[in-house]
């Protein structure tokens, strides 16, 4: 049986997963970035090689997606490279065929995507803002010196509805601190900040257009409880959680990966979480574009550049790559 490895490298988080030929997951990894992408990268390439190894997975394909979707590519090897909204669609229909609406909120971004017949119709994303997002919750947490593990069950208890900003982050924070000095308990904050987020969500990213059913609700953020009952109760309806809603994103980019049919991967191998990786930015001055350019090393070997916006790396990624033209 052939295994096919998915792989999101996001803003703030990294996630692998490894599905088999009937879709199942057969091993995953979740690791925060910690403004170390490519580290962590190779330490979550390192967890699946361990548990490759000892279920004996044979990886006949590989699909990547996320912000660093193209550095992850040419280190690792891809044979699918597919964007965070193409592959989040995948894994939905995979977790139902007949879902009408995604909700992504993850650690700097969120989205949603209407889908009619499997098809999708529209989407739209928020990534000029962080508030309402997976960084936004951990940053109020802080503040108040609550794990934002625990948002879920402060927000359950409490009693008093109360409004609280969550358009902005300096805005809330000052809001959550008026409030605070007035004496309002810390659960009826929380659950004001959740229900804020949604507001704010409604308003901003799906712009009041009406939502579907089926609705799933996908990314790091939806571990939160109480912004999952903040939706339901702003809906008026149910809104579904899947079990791997962390990990969706890599999910949908296994799934591509398998049906891509592949004869021959261009994965490099577990290998690649040993070799001395690094980048180095720069500012191309050669034309009026001023490029801000990356250029990715394995070993002290170049093997690639990002940020390119002329032919100029371009061309030199091809001959890097072997690629004729």
């Amino acid at each position: 049986m052939k295994y096919f490895l998915g792989i999101d490298i996001g803003s703030v988080s990294v996630k692998m997963a490894v599905l088999d030929e009937d879709k199942n997951v057969r091993a995953s990894v979740y690791l925060d970035t910690s403004g170390a992408p490519i580290k962590a990268m190779k330490q979550a390439l390192e967890e699946i090689r361990k548990a490759s190894e000892s279920h004996g997975f044979q990886i006949g394909g590989v699909g990547v997606t996320g912000s660093g979707r193209k550095i992850a590519s040419f280190l690792i090897g891809a044979d699918v490279i597919k964007n965070e909204v193409t592959a989040q669609i995948i894994a939905a229909l995979h977790y139902n065929p007949e879902v009408s609406s995604i909700i992504e909120i993850g650690g700097q971004d969120s989205k949603v995507i209407l889908l009619k017949n499997g098809i999708p119709v529209w989407f739209n994303l928020n990534t000029l803002c962080a508030s309402g997002t997976g960084s936004f919750l951990a940053s109020q947490a802080g503040r108040l010196k609550i794990p934002v593990e625990e948002f879920g069950a402060y927000a359950f208890r409490s009693t008093l509805k109360m409004n609280i900003a969550a358009k902005c982050t300096v805005f809330s924070e000052s809001d959550m601190i008026h409030k605070a000095a007035l004496g309002c308990k810390k659960e009826d904050i929380i659950n004001g900040l959740c229900e804020g987020l949604v507001r704010n969500f409604i308003n901003n990213v799906t712009k009041n257009r009406p939502l579907g059913d089926p609705i799933l609700f996908v990314g790091g953020v939806a571990s939160n409880q109480g912004v999952v009952n903040a939706f339901e109760r702003e809906l008026g309806r149910k809104v579904i959680v899947p079990k791997e809603h962390k990990i969706t994103g890599c999910i949908g980019a296994a799934i591509l990966a398998l049906q891509e049919n592949i004869k021959e991967t261009k994965f490099k191998g577990f290998e690649v979480a040993k070799h001395d990786i690094r980048t180095v930015f720069f500012i191309c001055g050669d034309c009026q574009n001023r490029c801000d350019i990356t250029t990715i090393s394995a070993n002290d070997t170049t093997v690639g550049y990002l940020g390119s916006r002329c032919e100029k790396y371009n061309e030199r990624q091809k001959i890097l790559l072997g690629i004729a033209g």
